[in-house]
């Protein structure tokens, strides 16, 4: 009897089937909870962009309002009249084409660039489904 060898004590090499399945499981089910937080990170730096260039070209228009006593004149030429009040090229809208076009207006129209209503001074970005939020 000595010389024989229980089943209890083998040492086991492998993990078994079902083992992996579980294994398995556990990680998918951590991809789908992980992986849309990840992929939104994108939206949101968007979002970040675009807000900060909103707060600089709304910032240069009133110091623009302050010395002249009046809002820049068309959309047209905004990126002119507020040159001296930028540092660097006017911003890129992060929405729509992508561009710094300014169209004159005071609604959003979703083509391209930013809106910017003369007689108030507001500006938004060209954005119709968050028009609102900006």
């Amino acid at each position: 009897m000595s010389g024989m060898k229980s089943s209890t004590s083998k040492l086991r090499r492998a993990f078994s089937l079902v083992e992996l399945v579980v294994v398995v499981l556990i990680v998918g089910i951590l991809a789908a909870v992980a992986a849309p937080k990840m992929f939104d990170t994108s939206t949101k730096a968007r979002e970040s962009a675009t807000k900060a260039s909103l707060s600089v070209v709304r910032n240069a228009i009133e110091l623009y309002y302050s010395e002249n006593a009046a809002y820049p004149t068309s959309g047209a030429a905004l990126a002119t009249d507020l040159q001296k009040y930028l540092k660097g090229p006017f911003p890129v809208s992060a929405y729509g084409k992508k561009d710094a076009s300014v169209l004159d207006g005071t609604a959003a129209n979703g083509t391209t660039g930013w809106v910017y209503d003369k007689a108030t001074g507001n500006f938004w970005v060209n954005d119709t489904t968050n028009f609102n939020a900006w």
